[in-house]
Parts: structure tokens; sequence; C-alpha cells
């Protein structure tokens, strides 16, 4: 694994450890709303209504920015490490850390890892082969 520069805000580092969960193969935005189906569908994630809502909005966020910037294959997925959940989302852009928008005008988007970062209680990414890994912790 290595570590690159950090983007604002967010840190380079490894994920906590996770296991359980569900995961998905993505290659277009067009199996979002699939995606997002399954999650809301399932047993998995437990708990009040806003969490799901909570894990919907981050795992959505980060698909599709790796989707759309992260040079194609993606793998997502949403995971358990004990009192909280893993979403992490894995993309083929090793160079190119998450980087917030800065100095935008929020009608032309870039706010998603902002808003990742509110809702999350960590937040974080690491490139381990060839893959670059972004991930966040949101509370149950």
């Amino acid at each position: 694994m290595t570590r690159g520069p950090a983007g604002a805000g967010w840190p380079s580092a490894p994920p906590p450890p996770a296991w359980d969960g569900m995961s998905w193969h993505l290659s277009d935005v067009a199996e979002l709303p699939a995606m997002r189906e399954d999650l809301r569908r399932s047993h998995e994630v437990g708990g009040p209504s806003d969490l799901r809502d909570r894990l919907l909005l981050v795992l959505d966020e980060m698909a599709s920015n790796a989707l759309r910037h992260g040079g194609g294959h993606v793998e997502a997925a949403v995971r358990r490490t004990g009192d909280a959940f893993l979403v992490a989302v894995s993309d083929g852009d090793t160079r190119t850390p998450p980087t917030p928008a800065v100095d935008r005008d929020p009608a032309h988007g870039g706010l998603g890892l902002y808003l990742i970062a509110e809702l999350s209680t960590a937040h974080g990414w690491f490139v381990e082969g060839h893959a670059k890994t972004v991930w966040a912790v949101l509370p149950r």
C-alpha cells in the first residue's frame, strides 16, 4: 500500500478493518440506480432510515465520482466495522487523490467530498496495486 499527497481534508490513510456487507462492480453511471436499490432493500444495513439514507448518499457520491473521474472499472462496498459502517470505493486512477472543489459555485457541483466528510466520523484514501480506494466511516 502506498500513500500519496493528501487532498484538502482527505488524509492518505487505510480504513479501519471491516467485514460482512455488500459490494458492487460498476462500469457505468447507469448502474447506480440498481446499486442504490440493492442497498435500500438490504437486510445488511439495519437501523434507522436516516442511517440508510446517509449510507446511500455517501455511497452514491463516492461511486459516481469514481465512475466519472477514476478511469473506468469501479468496485464499491458497504461493510460493518463493529459500531459503524465503512463505505469504500476503488477505481483505477492511482495518481489523483480525492480533491474537494475550492472556490466553485455550488451550482456547478463538486461538493460531494465535503458532504461525505461532514457525514462521516473518519474518511481517507490509499493506493494499493493498481487501485485507489476512497473510504468513509458512518456511525450507526
